[in-house]
This record gives C-alpha cells, structure tokens and sequence, in this order.
C-alpha cells in the first residue's frame, strides 16, 4: 500500500493538514480497498506522540510518528505553517532530503513550498504557492522560479500547490497519477471537488467539471449535463432546459463554475472519455462518438488541449492489464481488460 507521511510543524495551517488526509483517505482501489495508508508525523515524536500546536492555537496536533516515518514513506506532504520565515526544526530538511534520495515523492501545500524549498529541493525547479506570498518565496529562494499563476506544479517527484482548494486539486492529481482517473474522480466526488479545474489560481476559479459544488444553483443542471454529454446539445437547448436565457445561463456559469456551458461539457466530455480509455478495449474512433463529439478528429484535437497528449498516449500511460473493477459511484461497472490497445 501507498503510504503518505504529512509532516506537521508547530503553527502548523489546520486546512494544509487535513486536506492531504482527507484527500487521500477518500480514495479506494477498484475493489474497495484503502489507495493509501495516511501517516501523521511531528519533529518531536520520537517513540511516542509528539505534540504541535495549530496555527493561531486552535487546538493541538498530537502526532503517533516521528521523523523516521518519512524514510519509509512514498509520498511526504508538507503542510504550510503560520510563519514560513521561520527557520525548520533540527533534522526536518535531513530527513526531507534523505527520503527524496531515495527515490520518495514530496509535495508542498500552499506555503509549505518555503518548507520543502528549505530543503534545497526546489533549486533550479518551477514551484508555485498562495500569490500573496509568491513575492516572498521568490525573493527569499532565488534558485527557484516562482509561477504565481497556475493551481499547482508538478516536477516528477517534486510538486507543490497555490493556496487553499489548490491543495485539493493537487492531491487529486496525485490519485490520479498513481491510480487512474476512476478511482481519483471517485474520491474527488468523496470531497465534493472537481477533479480538475481550468486555469490558474490568479483566475480564482470555482469549478468546471462534475460534480457540482453542493448547493450550487446550477447543481442540478450540471447533473443533467454530464448524464446527457453523449449527446449533441446547443446552447438553446441547454438554456432551455435550465428555464433561463441563453445570456442568463451564460452569466451563471461564469459566476458558478469559471467557464461558459459549452466549454464545460467539452471537458465533461473529455473527462468520460478518459475513464473509458482506461476501463474499456474500445477504439477512440467509437469513444469519441460515446462521449459526444462529431468525429474522432474534434475528439483528439479536443483531448490533447485539455489533456496534453493524445488519447491513445493517455491509454498507454493510465490503462491497467486484467480486469478493472469501478468503484462505488464511477460510472459503469465491472469491464475486461486485455491490455493497451490504440
């Protein structure tokens, strides 16, 4: 099993922490079994608990592992802390660094990226934060470039996110990396988040892809849309069915979702399509038409820009061999897999 290490440093930010636990203790393999085994660690634990205090002293952290959890981990996740000016705690960038020597995934949240760049790790990479401190990170870590405007970067074995919800959108496409986008979209539907959203943190968007932020006026709309993606729905039609004006609903999306309804349902569309590149023996010449696009050609055109490679690339990389199970609440059911078919 996947083990994550989430390293908590006094003044730890509460939402730093528990979104990495929550994230990936939402997500199940095919067959119902926990993806990842979620470890919380402290400097001071040694043996026992070691405790840490909350940023703002809301309450306190009592974590059961020390330093030494994070050589065996497979991913270690950096929350960010109250001050990141301050300077790491004795024996926090050692371990970092001789986990990451090993070949161990470290990801920032938020202002973790002054913790994990502490390191050293981050020099000569691309990094990202909270653009409040973007400036900061910047100035502090020359050796790093500083992108202000996107949710999160992801280097291979180092990543670190923007602020707040851009965490969850990092640790989704953790999942997503180590799983497939099955079981990722399934413990995106767990969290009640999207699994990917359009553009950067500067854009503030709040979603663009199913499900629906709980509550949303549109939520029942969005539902509606992506059981009906198949199909070859017009802007009128989708206007209609939301008993709005076309320029009403457009001005909806926007307020609700960051993008306009046509460009929601392409990446609805893309996103099904993933999921049957991964389950199913199916040609893209059929999937294209499954998802609802006119011809395979818009279709590869349309998965390579919202994707970055070509469908059958995206087979080759995400596609298990043997028999994949969806899980509770994917779309679709049990499907045979013989193997990577273009």
């Amino acid at each position: 099993m996947h083990t994550v290490a989430v390293l908590a440093l006094d003044q730890v930010i509460p939402f730093d922490l528990s979104v990495p636990i929550d994230t990936f203790g939402w997500a199940r393999l095919p067959d119902g079994r926990p993806a990842y085994r979620v470890r919380v660690c402290s400097p001071g634990a040694g043996p026992g608990p070691g405790e840490v205090s909350a940023a703002g002293g809301v309450f306190a952290v009592r974590a059961p592992y020390g330093l030494e959890a994070l050589a065996d981990a497979d991913t270690i996740v950096l929350p960010g802390v109250a001050d990141p000016a301050l300077p790491l705690p004795p024996g926090v960038a050692e371990a970092v660094r001789a986990a990451a020597a090993n070949g161990t995934r470290v990801a920032s949240v938020c202002v973790g990226a002054f913790v994990l760049a502490a390191t050293g790790l981050l020099d000569g990479l691309r990094a990202t934060t909270h653009w409040r401190a973007a400036r900061e990170l910047a100035e502090r870590y020359p050796a790093v470039t500083v992108d202000p405007n996107v949710l999160y970067v992801d280097n291979g074995q180092f990543l670190t996110s923007a602020g707040a919800a851009a965490a969850l959108d990092m640790c989704l496409h953790m999942v997503r990396r180590d799983h497939g986008s099955a079981v990722a979209a399934h413990a995106a539907r767990m969290s009640v988040m999207p699994l990917e959203r359009e553009g950067g943190q500067a854009q503030f968007i709040v979603h663009d892809l199913p499900p629906a932020p709980a509550g949303a006026t549109l939520e029942p709309l969005l539902a509606w849309l992506e059981d009906n993606c198949d199909r070859d729905l017009a802007l009128d039609e989708i206007a209609a069915r939301a008993r709005m004006s076309s320029r009403t609903l457009n001005r909806r999306f926007r307020e609700q979702t960051g993008t306009t309804p046509l460009q929601w349902l392409h990446r609805a569309r893309v996103r099904r399509a993933q999921y049957l590149l991964e389950t199913t023996p199916h040609p893209v010449e059929r999937i294209a038409v499954q998802v609802g696009f006119g011809s395979p050609t818009a279709f590869r055109e349309r998965f390579r820009r919202v994707v970055g490679t070509s469908p059958q690339a995206y087979r080759r990389s995400f596609r298990a061999e043997g028999e994949r199970v969806a899980p509770e609440g994917a779309p679709g059911a049990r499907v045979a897999v013989d193997g990577p078919t273009a």
